[in-house]
C-alpha cells in the first residue's frame, strides 16, 4: 500500500512539473508582449505598440495613429500604466487570457483582461477588457 501511494505521489509531481514547463513558455512570452507594448505606450511610440496587436486589431484600426488615439482616449490606464502586475493566466480556445493589475497616473487601480493570440509563433494582443471589481478578485 505504501509503494502504491509513493508511486501516485511521484506521478502527480511529474505531471505538475510537466504542466509548469508547458505554461512557463507562453506565460513569459505573453508577459513580454504586454510589457513591450506598455513600454512603447509610455514613450508615445504607437508604431511599435501597434506591432504587438493581432492582425484583427490592426485591421480594425488600420493605422498606428488611429490605434494610438483609441488607446489615449479609451484606455488611459494602459497608455500611462504604473505598477503593472501580472495575475491570472488562463488558457482558452485559440489562445490565453492574461489578467493584469495596473495603476493609472492618479493611483487608481484597474484590472484588465488581455486576450492573447499566437500569430506566426509570436504572441499578439487580440483585445483588452477592463474588468469591474466584481468580475475579478485579486
Amino acid at each position: 500500500m505504501r509503494s502504491i501511494f509513493l508511486r501516485f505521489c511521484i506521478l502527480v509531481l511529474a505531471n505538475l512539473a510537466i504542466a509548469n514547463t508547458v505554461m512557463a513558455g507562453p506565460r513569459e512570452d505573453i508577459r513580454a508582449t504586454i510589457s513591450n507594448q506598455l513600454a512603447a505606450f509610455s514613450k508615445d511610440d504607437f508604431d511599435t505598440a501597434f506591432e504587438f496587436a493581432s492582425p484583427q486589431i490592426q485591421g480594425l484600426f488600420q493605422s498606428s495613429d488611429n490605434f494610438g488615439r483609441m488607446v489615449r482616449q479609451g484606455y488611459p490606464m494602459v497608455w500611462r500604466s504604473q505598477d503593472v502586475r501580472f495575475l491570472e493566466l488562463s488558457q482558452k480556445s485559440g489562445g490565453f487570457d492574461q489578467v493584469v493589475r495596473m495603476k493609472d497616473p492618479t493611483g487608481t487601480v484597474h484590472f484588465l483582461r488581455y486576450a492573447m493570440q499566437l500569430v506566426n509563433g509570436e504572441w499578439r494582443i487580440n483585445g483588452v477588457e477592463v474588468l469591474k471589481a466584481s468580475d475579478f478578485s485579486a
